[in-house]
């Protein structure tokens, strides 16, 4: 017998028990499905045995690390059923492209029609699977066989993935002859995927999954297109330079080329602010560019190389801070939890805002705030701004998509555009690179510079920076009239070094260390650039510094 103790009381269960035998006798205790849990704590796998005394604590869908161990767990059962219906080499050659919205966007190639008759095909064959509770089964093999087995199904992702592995061993799943990898946590059967969609959606299908918000239900699918255009269009630029995944990047670092590549993807970059430039300069009456986008999108960098695009084109850009615009400290909303709520729009001086944009369209001369985050207030220190024939705002914060921020202001002297870290590099073919840890990394980093702030403290901040991100940011980035990717391909492989003594640094005993430990184990997968090989005008230079501009 061994001793296992749960919120404080200890019982006595079998050695070899199951986690998930322990865990259906406290799933009735819990509002949601209880996906994986910690033994002192180490995250364990609920079909692992219990082999000694421990401490246990259970983390359900509502949890970050329990809602990826749902989506990687339907991911692997799309994959095996596409493995069945369609074979083999169409399973192979499927990829996870990007996600919009709550939809997992699986792209197919030329391997299956994108039908709705193929996309009910792999929905039933995923749903007789989970009737059938089918088991995931999970082993550690030595790495040369590892690349031998995925060698032999022509996984070339994989391969390449593993030829840059420190770990002698790799953990492989498998579901009736499907083998796969995926890097974090499994659960044990197909049986715990009760709320899935699948749909054909443009080139390939949607893997429609619940957030983790509402991890019991699953939201209609609000259609984004601007968003997965945008998103496609920069997936096809890696397709045409050769870099999908991290294999493919680690090949490119090795070929000792990387500091071309770095050039041309910054001009890439370069091109796209060109053209959305001319786009401003090109439509009539347009006074106010309006940018916005989540954390650690690189908005300020975007902003002043846009505003270098205008004066080549004879405009004369003035950048403003929304955030100029906050509202003395002690009128600052706060949110539920007492905190001050600075991403809200209340959070802003609204009404003095459009005075002053109108009266700047009007042609009045304007003094404009200046907001001291130190004693918390606005300040008047003399920047005056009155518009010429030539002359452009550039407007810079999380509101700038929102009409009720500028609803003083004719749309026509408006335009808009989103901007975002949307990663489209990819670990290997199934196993996508979210967005959100692009921009977790790009924060962490920058606050360890600028801020003095632990990544700890970035870890924890950022749920409630990703709330603010759901309700005032998203719900707007349709109605751009442009969208920018700030991503770049090399990126993460120059953050790791930044990035990786931060993570380190976080105690196991802290409710952050199981992230740090995930985003430890992401890391891995790349090799070190140095930061050296970077323009000084790179968005990537607004968190690792060196950057020309005042960022």
């Amino acid at each position: 017998m061994v001793t296992v103790t749960i919120d404080g009381v200890q019982k006595q269960v079998e050695r070899g028990t199951t986690y998930e035998a322990v865990v259906q006798e406290y799933q009735e205790q819990y509002d949601n499905m209880i996906a994986v849990v910690a033994a002192n704590g180490k995250i364990r796998e609920l079909f692992k045995k219990i082999n000694r005394d421990c401490t246990i604590t259970f983390f359900t869908l509502k949890d970050d690390v329990g809602h990826k161990a749902y989506v990687r767990t339907a991911t692997m059962l799309f994959f095996k059923a596409v493995f069945d219906v369609f074979g083999p080499k169409c399973a192979q050659n499927c990829r996870v492209e990007f996600t919009v919205g709550h939809g997992y966007y699986i792209g197919t190639g030329e391997e299956i029609a994108p039908t709705a008759e193929n996309a009910a095909k792999i929905k039933a064959r995923m749903q007789e699977l989970v009737a059938a509770k089918t088991p995931f089964m999970k082993r550690t093999c030595p790495l040369d066989e590892a690349m031998d087995l995925f060698k032999r199904q022509d996984m070339k992702d994989k391969e390449k993935l593993f030829r840059y592995r420190m770990n002698s061993q790799v953990n492989i799943y498998e579901i009736e002859g499907y083998y796969d990898y995926y890097y974090g946590y499994m659960m044990p059967n197909a049986g715990y995927v009760k709320c899935f969609d699948v749909m054909a959606y443009e080139g390939g299908f949607m893997l429609l999954l619940p957030t983790i918000r509402k991890p019991l239900e699953l939201a209609p699918f609000v259609e984004q297109k601007k968003l997965f255009h945008t998103l496609a269009s920069s997936e096809d630029w890696g397709s045409r330079i050769g870099i999908e995944n991290v294999g493919d990047l680690n090949d490119e670092i090795c070929k000792s080329s990387l500091s071309d590549f770095i050039l041309m993807q910054e001009a890439e970059q370069e091109r796209k602010i060109g053209e959305i430039a001319k786009e401003i300069v090109n439509r009539e009456g347009v006074k106010f560019v309006m940018i916005a986008g989540p954390s650690s999108s690189g908005k300020t960098s975007f902003s002043h190389r846009l505003s270098i695009q205008l004066r080549t084109l004879g405009k004369t850009p003035h950048p403003i801070a929304l955030d100029d615009y906050f509202v003395d400290r002690e009128h600052t909303p706060k949110d539920e939890n007492g905190d001050y709520n600075f991403e809200c729009l209340e959070a802003l001086d609204v009404k003095q805002f459009n005075e002053d944009m109108c009266r700047l369209l009007g042609g009045e001369r304007v003094e404009l705030p200046t907001f001291n985050f130190k004693i918390g207030k606005r300040e008047y220190l003399g920047n005056y701004k009155q518009l010429g024939p030539d002359d452009i705002l550039v407007l810079e914060g999380i509101h700038g998509l929102n009409d009720k921020m500028s609803y003083a202001l004719p749309k026509e002297s408006k335009f808009k555009i989103y901007i975002s870290a949307l990663t489209t590099l990819n670990i290997d073919n199934h196993n996508r690179i979210p967005t959100t840890d692009g921009r977790l990394l790009r924060r962490m980093v920058r606050d360890a510079r600028t801020r003095g702030s632990d990544a700890r403290r970035t870890i924890q901040m950022w749920p409630s920076v990703r709330r603010g991100e759901e309700e005032n940011i998203f719900p707007f980035q349709e109605d751009a009239d442009a969208m920018f990717n700030s991503a770049l391909i090399y990126e993460l492989a120059v953050l790791k070094q930044f990035a990786e003594p931060l993570l380190f640094q976080i105690p196991k005993d802290a409710p952050e260390y199981y992230e740090a430990k995930r985003l430890l184990k992401f890391l891995s997968y790349f090799l070190n650039v140095t930061s050296e090989s970077l323009p000084n005008n790179s968005i990537c230079r607004e968190f690792v510094g060196g950057s020309c501009f005042r960022v």
